[in-house]
């Protein structure tokens, strides 16, 4: 077992939350589905609504601990100064991408609370379920900064197992 401390980041909490929310949800639809022949109207909508959650929270988790895909070749066999470049470079990339997805997701939040935009399936207001998209874009530029000033540092990545 590892000696290191849990960590406790509330995006981590978030997404571990909402996945268990889509499976209760998910599995509540299917038995009254069969036992009933009905239906649930709400799982789809909230279903899809925790799918971004968990999507977006995951992001920001794999930021944080510099776990997101890439291609490690260059990192290995670059020198420190060059290598430091490199961080830099992938860390502006990312904010840029997060930057412009936290910019047009506030535009898009703001306009559907504006326009008091309903969704089609329970008709509550669209900016609920839309104004995650920036916070959690957001969340995301945060952890990618940590991960660059801890590398800037020297502080190694954990070394990660991948299967194939």
């Amino acid at each position: 077992m590892s000696s290191r401390p849990p960590k406790f980041r509330p995006e981590a909490w978030l997404a571990s939350l909402a996945l268990i929310a889509i499976c209760v949800i998910s599995l509540g639809n299917v038995i009254v589905r069969y036992t009933t022949d009905a239906s649930f109207a709400f799982t789809e909508e909230f279903s899809v609504f925790l799918l971004v959650i968990v999507t977006f929270a995951g992001a920001a988790v794999a930021a944080r601990d510099n776990q997101h895909i890439r291609i490690e070749l260059i990192e290995h066999y670059l020198p420190a100064p060059a290598l430091k470049g490199v961080f830099v470079l992938q860390w502006l990339v990312g904010v840029a991408v997060m930057g412009v997805t936290t910019w047009y997701g506030s535009t898009f939040a703001l306009q559907e609370y504006n326009w008091e935009s309903l969704s089609p399936g329970l008709g509550l207001p669209n900016w609920i379920y839309v104004m995650w998209l920036p916070v959690m874009s957001a969340a995301i530029i945060i952890r990618m900064t940590q991960n660059l000033i801890d590398r800037l540092r020297g502080k190694k990545d954990e070394e990660v197992i991948h299967e194939s």
